[in-house]
């Protein structure tokens, strides 16, 4: 008892000498975290700070008049471009080249189609040939330099985007808003992959379509599909090449750099910037020489673009003859194919997708002769729609990859040149509803106000597209023996030796009949002196 008694009592006095004891000190209060600071932007103007993009703007040309209010130039230099006239005087050939005469094998031709193929030029408004290009208020500012991602210019509004909420395509449910025209002109900015590819990702009448090497997955690439434009790589956009000055933008399919010879500055004045050959010079193998001797005769692109439409399929053929057939109730039809892609559609004939295609290979000296539509054709061939000069003797050519498409279209008995034919209506439309080649052809060119037999048939086209995008990592560039051996990749290209694949027969078989001599003297030389050294040794 008297244990339990002196237990409680030093448990009391040990309780009070704790309570006595000074309180350690107090844990600091936790503080919230600092912000992450802003980064600062690439550009040197906040937009949403201008008073003048402050407001509700009715449609595009109200924006560009705001925007013009500080970019005073802007317009005016628009003015000057192919991007705004559709049109190119060749320096060589003379010819008058563009949209407005140059038929293709895709869509064929803008004349009569205006208000569906202006979705793609950087104006409002050009709906017909009335339209005013000297008007700076017609220029669309914010197709290139809006940075939100919704702003939309669709077929059939003549450059506009919608300013109310619209169902596109027609009787698909879709509905694509409206943009907030005061949020899109306050988030300008610099061009993007995005915002070229809005247009040239499209071009021919979907994703895909026309290039093969330039197509929507290239917004976000992989290393693997581009490494240039690699979002984890150098991340580059269409204007770290085609980099532009007062709006002028290098690089033309009219008048291409097929050949050069000169590594650049950048900042310089030069038209030919956008090629290999200005970042990477003639030489662009460190310590190998052997594949630096390859640059003389191939462009970089042989090697380094392996395949096209690596991403997803191009159109490869466009059959406008087929067009028109109905099915058993008298009513148009599409058919799909495997991929899902439109093997066939009554208003626009039959088609035929293709992925990782292997490129045809040409000389190419980066001229082009373009059949116009006034040009007089041979039927009986098939019709280049553009020509491509080169060759191997003329010293100023390379091999070059290209996406060749191939159709069918139209062309006058009467007159043996291409037609020009519409194709763009509401699908309610008495033109439209049920295509018919005499209605097309008639309307389309009573709108160019040309001359027509009356008399139609269809002859095959050919057009071809230089590949210089999707370039693949080093190590998925070509290897010697898809070229070196037979069957290769340059076979068709004519008057290019290869070593390895090519040879004189009757001139190898005297190589190896001096080899096999030679061997027999060595041999017997050999023998000889063994026979003598024994015969010596036996003396």
């Amino acid at each position: 008892m008297k244990r339990i008694l002196l237990l409680l009592a030093g448990v009391a006095l040990g309780g009070l000498a704790l309570a006595n004891m000074p309180a350690p000190p107090s844990a600091p209060a936790a503080t919230a975290p600092k912000p992450e600071p802003k980064p600062l932007s690439a550009s040197t103007a906040d937009h949403t700070r201008f008073k003048q993009l402050d407001r509700a703007f009715k449609n595009g040309p109200e924006v560009t008049q705001a925007c013009l209010e500080c970019h005073t130039e802007a317009a005016k230099q628009i003015h000057t471009t192919k991007h705004w006239t559709w049109e190119f005087l060749h320096p060589n050939t003379q010819q008058k080249l563009g949209k407005k005469n140059i038929i293709n094998n895709f869509c064929t031709a803008v004349p009569s189609n205006y208000e569906f193929c202006t979705a793609c030029h950087v104006g409002y408004g050009w709906k017909d040939e009335k339209f005013d290009f000297k008007s700076q208020a017609n220029v669309d500012c914010l197709v290139c330099h809006d940075t939100t991602g919704a702003y939309r210019k669709l077929p059939g509004l003549a450059g506009h985007p919608p300013y109310k909420d619209v169902e596109f395509p027609p009787h698909s449910g879709k509905i694509v808003k409206a943009p907030d025209l005061r949020k899109v002109a306050q988030g300008v900015g610099k061009t993007s992959r995005q915002t070229c590819g809005a247009c040239h990702f499209y071009g021919g009448g979907g994703d895909a379509v026309k290039h093969g090497d330039l197509d929507s997955s290239l917004k976000n690439p992989g290393r693997y599909l581009d490494v240039h434009m690699a979002k984890d790589g150098l991340n580059f956009t269409c204007g770290d090449c085609h980099m532009t000055e007062g709006h002028q933008v290098p690089g033309s399919r009219y008048t291409p750099v097929a050949v050069d010879k000169t590594k650049h500055i950048r900042g310089k004045k030069d038209e030919a910037v956008a090629t290999c050959e200005a970042c990477h010079g003639n030489a662009p193998h460190p310590k190998n020489d052997r594949l630096n001797d390859h640059t003389a005769k191939l462009a970089c692109q042989v090697c380094h673009i392996p395949e096209f439409a690596r991403a997803q399929p191009t159109k490869m053929l466009w059959d406008w003859s087929t067009a028109g057939r109905l099915d058993k109730d008298g009513k148009p039809f599409k058919l799909k194919d495997s991929g899902g892609h439109d093997a066939y559609d009554s208003k626009k004939g039959d088609f035929k997708y293709e992925s990782n295609v292997i490129p045809e290979y040409v000389w190419f000296n980066g001229e082009v002769n373009y059949t116009l539509r006034e040009t007089r054709l041979d039927p009986s061939k098939v019709v280049e729609i553009n020509s491509l000069g080169g060759s191997a003797a003329d010293g100023k050519s390379k091999v070059w990859p290209m996406k060749v498409f191939r159709g069918k279209q139209p062309y006058d008995l009467g007159n043996n040149q291409l037609l020009v034919f519409h194709t763009y209506g509401k699908d309610d439309s008495a033109l439209w509803s049920n295509f018919n080649w005499d209605k097309a052809l008639a309307y389309g060119m009573k709108e160019i106000g040309a001359e027509y037999s009356g008399k139609y048939a269809f002859v095959s086209t050919e057009m071809s597209w230089p590949i210089t995008h999707m370039v693949a990592p080093k190590a998925d560039a070509l290897t010697c023996a898809q070229c070196h051996t037979a069957p290769g990749r340059l076979d068709k290209v004519p008057s290019l030796y290869m070593p390895g694949r090519d040879g004189n027969v009757w001139l190898d078989r005297l190589g190896w009949t001096f080899a096999l001599l030679a061997l027999i003297g060595v041999i017997a030389h050999g023998a000889g002196r063994v026979y003598m050294h024994k015969k010596g040794a036996q003396k």
